[in-house]
């Protein structure tokens, strides 16, 4: 009798400890379109963040605790981002590596200011996201008017006296960025010779392509998502015109080879220089491949923004998201992307975009803009 007596208070004991340690983890979040039209970079988002945690962990944790992860689906639909944020603040998270569009971004890092959150974007780059002077953002990615820049310079460099048309899905990311990089050509003398928008979730674009082969348009810039520039490519060829695509850093995953097949060949976007080839990012990469998971697009961005988070909450010695800020716009972090520094806004100082060039294989290389 005595020691089942003894059995069951360890066991209770054994029971209360492990309570205790799980009540001690830190939860942090990471928040994308895990569904929807978006899914594919929710995926990466979320494959970073687990990655992340579970490295960061592995090396002892945040000020001796542990970290939990919590990932929310936004699905890429500004209300839906509106509530998870809500929740997140609601549940006094400290931290969230969200969110993916921008037209979700921007109204979630409202709620979190008003909840006291602090919020790093892996992939989020309309400049009104680090323009309203909120304290509790910060991005580890360029800006649309960054990106814009370095798609018009290849544009006037290589389509000179060719007719060029400018597309966008009407999204707060789609229009940005087809507005900056409009501004960008016309401030050089570059004019379009067609401006045009369309609605995200469309699915035929019969009317445009018509229009595109009207106008005898040789390259189409697109402001949106790789879905709906996946289908406007197919039936730019559908209808015989060879038209090149060209299109910003949503094109950075291989779910828009599958959507478009070989004709994909010969596709532009700008993106930043691989992670996965950063001295930085070699032993990172190789873990995720262990696990049969490529690291493109936004992945290691959201592992970058993870560690940025981590490193500043130990230097500052609390995970107090305002002391955590301060301390992220006062240091330089080393990331699997490299060293990173931000400015008084949250931006990077570090910027850098090329171009990359799609192969009828479904693989996707930087070219040197200089020597197209």
């Amino acid at each position: 009798m005595n020691s089942l007596k003894l059995i069951g208070l360890a066991f209770g004991a054994s029971l209360a400890l492990s309570s205790a340690a799980m009540a001690q983890d830190l939860t942090i979040a990471v928040a994308g379109p895990m569904t929807g039209g978006e899914s594919a970079f929710g995926r990466q988002m979320k494959n970073g963040a687990e990655q992340a945690v579970g490295d960061i962990n592995a090396a002892g944790g945040v000020l001796g605790k542990k970290l939990a992860l919590d990932v929310e689906d936004d699905a890429c639909d500004p209300k839906q981002a509106r509530s998870v944020a809500e929740k997140i603040a609601s549940a006094r998270i400290p931290f969230v590596a969200g969110h993916y569009c921008s037209s979700s971004s921007i109204p979630a890092s409202e709620a979190y200011a008003d909840g006291n959150v602090l919020q790093i974007t892996p992939a989020s780059t309309n400049p009104l996201f680090t323009e309203r002077k909120l304290w509790n953002v910060a991005r580890v990615c360029g800006r649309d008017d960054q990106q814009g820049l370095v798609a018009a310079e290849y544009i006037a460099k290589n389509y000179k006296g060719k007719n060029v048309a400018i597309l966008n899905d009407k999204t707060t990311y789609g229009k940005g960025l087809a507005d900056e990089t409009k501004k960008a050509l016309n401030k050089v003398g570059f004019t379009e010779k067609m401006f045009e928008s369309y609605n995200k979730g469309d699915k035929d674009f019969n009317a445009i392509v018509s229009r595109l082969k009207r106008e005898n348009i040789d390259l189409v810039y697109v402001g949106g998502y790789h879905q709906e520039s996946g289908l406007i490519l197919r039936q730019m060829r559908d209808q015989g015109l060879q038209t090149v695509l060209m299109a910003g850093d949503a094109l950075a995953d291989k779910e828009f080879a599958s959507i478009t097949g070989p004709a994909a060949e010969g596709t532009l976007f700008t993106f930043g220089p691989d992670p996965r080839n950063k001295p930085t990012a070699k032993s990172i990469v190789e873990r995720f491949k262990a696990k049969g998971i490529d690291p493109e697009g936004y992945t290691l961005y959201t592992y970058a923004a993870m560690q940025v988070w981590s490193q500043a909450a130990a230097k500052a010695g609390t995970i107090d998201p305002k002391k955590v800020m301060d301390t992220i716009k006062g240091g330089a972090w080393d990331t699997v992307i490299g060293k990173m520094e931000f400015d008084s806004k949250g931006d990077i100082k570090q910027i850098d975009y090329v171009v990359y060039k799609w192969d009828a294989k479904g693989n996707y290389t930087e070219i040197n803009p200089k020597a197209s």
